[in-house]
């Protein structure tokens, strides 16, 4: 049994129950330098590989954040693919491990597109991040670099509505193309838009459903052996 984990009788059933594990949460708190965090990890502390980047690209560079030993590394949005670049052909970052979209809900540079990169060579992970502008909504495109983030930016314009310029294929991936809305906005509903997209029938036959609660609305969906006689003519 790992040392984390315990089973206690429960003073109300006498039922076992484990131990809640240990918990840490410091986002907001000012960070310790001398106090040492248990959720840092060597693979993401990179000093040098920041120093380089401030180096090279100079005010490009807006900015390191850093928690648990993670640097974090804002950078300017018209240069994100000139430092891909610098990081894979010069840094040896060769592997997309992940890159993605997040809304932040303010009033200046609402969106905030991020980038994981790894080197397996240096055994070191790094995030990149740039923020786009809720009235431009565009962002370079880092297809030309990494040939993964191909998908990677079609879903973040398909949740977000930002638009990568030169990207070769950019249409959405799991919405249809003339859904209106942007599902990973905060404004949008978690339950969804009523009537805003077709959805499977309840039945094998029946219409299309525009209601996304239609057991809570019309009642159960029908079992199969309740379900009407089918419409279908089928010859001889």
């Amino acid at each position: 049994m790992p040392a984390d984990v315990e089973h206690t009788s429960s003073p109300q059933q006498g039922a076992p129950f484990r131990k809640a594990l240990d918990f840490f949460f410091t986002a907001a708190d000012e960070a310790s330098p001398d106090e040492q965090n248990p959720l840092a990890q060597p693979t993401t502390r990179l000093p040098e590989i920041v120093r380089a980047l401030a180096d090279r690209f100079g005010e490009a560079i807006l900015g390191v954040e850093e928690y648990a030993g993670e640097q974090t590394v804002l950078v300017e949005t018209q240069r994100i693919a000139e430092v891909c670049r610098f990081l894979k052909d010069e840094q040896g970052f060769r592997y997309l491990a992940d890159a993605g979209g997040a809304d932040r809900f303010t009033d200046e540079e609402r969106f905030e597109v991020f980038y994981n990169l790894v080197s397996f060579e240096k055994k070191k992970r790094i995030r990149l991040k740039i923020r786009v502008d809720e009235a431009a909504l565009t962002a370079p495109t880092v297809t030309g670099v990494y040939r993964a983030a191909n998908w990677n930016e079609r879903e973040v314009y398909d949740m977000l509505g930002i638009r990568f310029e030169g990207h070769p294929d950019m249409r959405r991936m799991f919405m249809p193309e003339d859904f209106e809305y942007y599902p990973q906005r905060k404004e949008f509903p978690q339950l969804g838009i009523p009537g805003s997209l077709p959805l499977p029938p309840r039945t094998p036959e029946g219409p299309l459903q525009r209601d996304p609660f239609p057991t809570a609305h019309e009642g159960p969906t029908p079992k199969s052996y309740e379900e009407p006689p089918s419409q279908i003519v089928r010859e001889a």
